[in-house]
This record gives C-alpha cells, sequence and structure tokens, in this order.
C-alpha cells in the first residue's frame, strides 16, 4: 500500500520528479561508464601480452617501448641492428625470439613485420595462443594475414589482394601498389591490438622498400630476389627465455650492449607502472562521477523537501486516518527509492546500449576490449554504495516530514 501511495505522489509531481530521475540517471551513467571503462581498460591492458619474459628495442623510455611495440601508440625513436638481434636471438638463454618491424599502414591499420615465430610463440591474456578463424600464416613473400578487426571492418577475406601504404598515416599518397599482398590467413579475435594489425614477413618489408629512400620511390635500379631481402634493422623484438630466473641477467645485459645502446624492459612491470602513473588520472575521474552523483541525490533531496510545504494537507490527512510519524517517514524514503531506482534502471540500460553501439569504434580507435557486460563484482557494490547514498541523503526530507507529522493538523 506504501508503495502504491509513493507512486501516486510521485505521479502527482511528475514533472518534477521526471526531471529528478534524469539528473540521476545522468549522473549514474556517468559513475557507472567510469567504472567499468576504469576496470576493462585495465584487464584490456593486462591482457594484451603474457609469456613474453623480455621486451627489448632502442634505447628509449619503458613507457614508450611498451607503447609502440605492443600498443601500437606512438613511434619508434630508432631501430635495432640486425646484427644485435642475431646476438641476443642466439644467446643461450633465449628460447624464442619475435623480431617486429613497424613502419607502414594499410587503410589506416598498422603493418607488423615479423616471422613465423609470432604464430607460434606469441600469447595474449592467460597463456592464449593465436589462433587462424580462416586460412593460415604466410607462405610466400606477398602473403599477409590480417587481424579479426581489421578483417571485419575493410570486409575481407582470405585471397583478397590488398596494397600497404608508407608511413603510418591514415591517409597516406605512398602506395606500395606496384607489390600487392594477398591475404593468407584471419586471425580470431583476441580482444587486444593485435586485432587491428596486418601481419607481413620481414622479408616483405624490405621487398617494397626496394628502390625507395626516405619516402620517395627512386627508379628501378635492383631485382627484389631473396639475396636481398634480409633486413638492416627491427623495430622491437620480443625474447621468451628458458628459464625466469634467468631474465634479469639477461635484461641487464642488453642493457648494458656493446655494440649499441638498447633498453630491455619486462613487460608487466612496466604495464604495472603505467597503471601506476594513470592511478591518480583513475581517481579523479571516480571522484568527479560521484561529485556528479553527490549533486544529483542533493537535488532529490532538495525537490522532496521543497514538496514537504506542498503535503502538509496531504501529511495531515495520513496521520487522521492512522499512519504514525514513522509511517510518514517510510513513505518520503519510499519516494526517493523509487526515484533512483527508475534512475539506475535507465543508466544501465542507455550503458548497456552505448557499450553495445559503440564498442566496435572502442576497440578500433583506441584497442581497449570492452566485452559489454555491464554486471560485475565493482558494479554491483557501485550501485550498492549509491543506494545507501540515496537513502542517507533522503534521511533529510524524511525526517522534516517526520517532524512535520508530530504536529500535523487540519485547518
Amino acid at each position: 500500500m506504501l508503495i502504491k501511495l509513493a507512486a501516486k505522489s510521485l505521479m502527482q509531481r511528475r514533472v518534477s520528479a521526471l526531471l529528478t530521475v534524469m539528473m540521476i540517471a545522468v549522473s549514474v551513467f556517468v559513475l557507472l561508464s567510469v567504472e567499468m571503462i576504469r576496470y576493462q581498460a585495465k584487464d584490456s591492458f593486462g591482457k594484451t601480452v603474457s609469456g613474453v619474459d623480455l621486451l627489448v628495442g632502442a634505447r628509449t623510455g619503458q613507457l614508450n617501448l611498451l607503447l609502440h611495440s605492443v600498443f601500437q601508440i606512438g613511434y619508434a625513436t630508432n631501430n635495432i641492428s640486425w646484427q644485435s638481434y642475431q646476438t641476443i636471438a642466439k644467446h643461450s638463454k633465449v628460447a624464442w625470439t619475435i623480431p617486429i618491424s613497424m613502419g607502414d599502414s594499410h587503410r589506416g591499420y598498422r603493418v607488423m613485420g615479423t616471422t613465423q615465430d609470432m604464430f607460434n610463440f606469441f600469447s595474449y591474456g592467460e597463456e592464449k595462443s593465436l589462433n587462424f578463424a580462416q586460412g593460415d600464416a604466410f607462405n610466400t613473400l606477398y602473403d599477409a594475414v590480417i587481424g579479426a578487426d581489421a578483417a571485419r571492418k575493410l570486409n575481407y577475406k582470405v585471397g583478397d589482394k590488398i596494397v600497404l601504404s608508407h608511413g603510418i598515416a591514415k591517409t597516406s599518397f605512398s602506395q606500395h601498389n606496384d607489390k600487392p599482398f594477398t591475404i593468407s590467413g584471419i586471425l580470431d579475435a583476441t580482444g587486444t591490438p593485435m586485432d587491428k594489425n596486418v601481419f607481413v614477413s620481414l622479408q616483405a618489408i624490405e621487398a617494397i622498400h626496394i628502390n625507395w629512400q626516405q619516402g620517395v620511390k627512386l627508379p628501378p635500379s635492383i631485382s627484389s630476389s631473396e639475396d636481398v631481402l634480409i633486413p638492416d634493422s627491427v623495430t622491437a623484438v620480443m625474447v621468451g627465455l628458458k628459464s625466469k630466473f634467468a631474465t634479469f641477467d639477461l635484461q641487464r645485459l642488453i642493457n648494458q650492449f656493446p655494440q649499441e645502446p638498447l633498453t630491455a624492459i619486462l613487460p608487466a612491470a612496466t604495464l604495472m607502472t603505467l597503471w601506476q602513473i594513470l592511478g591518480n588520472v583513475e581517481q579523479i575521474l571516480l571522484l568527479i562521477s560521484i561529485l556528479v552523483l553527490a549533486g544529483a541525490l542533493l537535488g532529490m533531496s532538495n525537490m522532496l523537501l521543497v514538496s514537504m510545504r506542498e503535503r502538509q494537507h496531504e501529511i495531515a490527512i495520513l496521520r487522521v486516518l492512522g499512519a504514525s510519524p514513522w509511517v510518514i517517514l517510510t513513505l518520503i524514503q519510499l519516494e526517493a527509492i523509487l526515484l533512483v531506482i527508475t534512475g539506475v534502471l535507465i543508466a544501465l540500460l542507455g550503458l548497456w546500449a552505448t557499450v553495445h553501439v559503440f564498442r566496435d569504434y572502442i576497440i578500433s580507435e583506441y584497442g581497449l576490449f570492452i566485452n559489454g557486460q555491464v554486471f560485475s563484482s565493482n558494479m554491483l557494490l557501485a550501485m550498492a554504495s549509491i543506494f545507501l547514498a540515496s537513502f542517507i541523503v533522503a534521511m533529510i526530507p524524511a525526517l522534516s516530514a517526520y517532524r512535520r507529522s508530530l504536529y500535523a493538523n487540519l485547518h
């Protein structure tokens, strides 16, 4: 009966109640969005690379090396010479290596030159390997493997021809159209930046740059035979060790490499550093969201408090009918709960729709995998906190109604 009475009371003030609900919905939407992105971004970044003991690049900052070689964010300051790469690969403590070469693109998607070892040893998440949804790895010089997101966005299938572009800009006027590639395989979705890559062999990277100098194509003067396709350098190297105990020894050896200045980092440790740096930003975003929610809840409290003057007659009638002051207090709390529940439901529906509409865009543009699952332990905790806060804030008008009802009378 009290719930019905609370609902009808709100319907009598439907305009102010609707505005309050929308204010709560927007604030809850902001808070839950920040919480979801904060949680899933950390989870997505953490699962991008696993099983790689060391990541080696030219001398640079640890975060810069991680971002440009794993997340394809930013640029390499320099390359590693092929001779240095071979020295590292032949070290007795090294089990496998994955050299990568960056610098070209295809319709806005980065091209990664690598070897077959990328598909044999690279892992992500809980030690998951790269698997093929269609086709297989590159077998000939001008074969290419394409990530799941790039294949879906560009509507490619095995056997299609593609042309690579010089540089990594989305729009390029330097096309390698004299050497088209054939898609030999399409990878399964991983929820990592690998979904946005186009993979070709290191020899293919060398072949398409024959007769190119400083981004300009020169007249043909040399044939693209296999004996001239040995790379001069690579952008970075992923290293797997025979024993984890050798990690710090080899890292120190590479950081003191005599041939050229190199940097070796532990991907997992560098990711932790990245999240420590971003921790303050996370807290600021969370604080802003909480303040927005607090404003909405205080607005709801103010709306209920202002309505007390208009409802003195209503409260007096309820008292005459036998309602105790505690019943009046409960009625006001129920009105607040109905407003908050409606606002939260609208926010959850909006969040679910937004995630499913923009999920592909977020993955494509930012490499951030959002799984679309709105409910998680963090989200449930956040919603429980919202209801607790609304209960506390609603006590202001509820206590005011309680005191008024003690002395309510009909005039």
